[in-house]
Order: C-alpha cells, then sequence, then structure tokens
C-alpha cells in the first residue's frame, strides 16, 4: 500500500520560513519524481516544484528564490524548505510521486501564513 504523509505544515507569520516534509512508503521513492503542489480556497491546484530522480529540479515562478526542494532517498522523504512567506502562499500543500503510469497523492498539510 502506497502512503505519502505530509507533515510541517501551520501557521507562521509573513516573512516567516516552514519546512515541508512528506514520508514515502510503498514505492520505490529512488526511482520516483517527486512534487509539491498547492491548493488554496476556490482555485485550481498548481505546481510548486519539483524534483526528478536525478535531482533536477523546478519551480513555479512565484516561488523561485524563495523555495526550494530536496529529497533525501536514504530516508524515502522529499523535503519542501519554505523562506520569506507571504500571504498568497497560504494553501493547502500536497506530495506526489510519479514513476511511468504510477502516480499517487499525499493527503495534504495547511500552511496558512498572516499578514
Amino acid at each position: 500500500q502506497v502512503q505519502l504523509v505530509e507533515s510541517g505544515g501551520g501557521l507562521v507569520q509573513a516573512g516567516g520560513s516552514l519546512r515541508l516534509s512528506c514520508a514515502a512508503s510503498g514505492i520505490i521513492f529512488r526511482l520516483n519524481a517527486m512534487g509539491w503542489y498547492r491548493q488554496a480556497p476556490g482555485k485550481q491546484r498548481d505546481l510548486v516544484a519539483t524534483i526528478s530522480s536525478g535531482g533536477n529540479t523546478n519551480y513555479a515562478d512565484s516561488v523561485k528564490g524563495r523555495f526550494t526542494i530536496s529529497r533525501d532517498n536514504a530516508k524515502n522523504t522529499v523535503y519542501l524548505q519554505m523562506n520569506s512567506l507571504k500571504p498568497d502562499d497560504t494553501a493547502v500543500y500536497y506530495c506526489r510521486s510519479n514513476h511511468y503510469r504510477s502516480d499517487y497523492w499525499g493527503q495534504g498539510t495547511q500552511v496558512t501564513v498572516s499578514s
């Protein structure tokens, strides 16, 4: 059974930082591309950042220079370090794993940035 479990969300003031974690089980983690997505109320789910199995990263323009995605294959975990947070970053953040036709999502973790 595949599980992606996000943690690290919470309430933070604008300008602050949070580090999200996503622990994966039931997949061969090192072979999977991993990503973070977010969905604000009333909006579609959008890509935040991805990291390939080889470590190549990609970021949404809105988070470039502020967020950093990384992975630890030994711990089957992907991280999202979020700095200089803004109220517009408020959303539920979801972890995703992808390998060929296998595509899994976590349950999400709430991030709220107060002004």
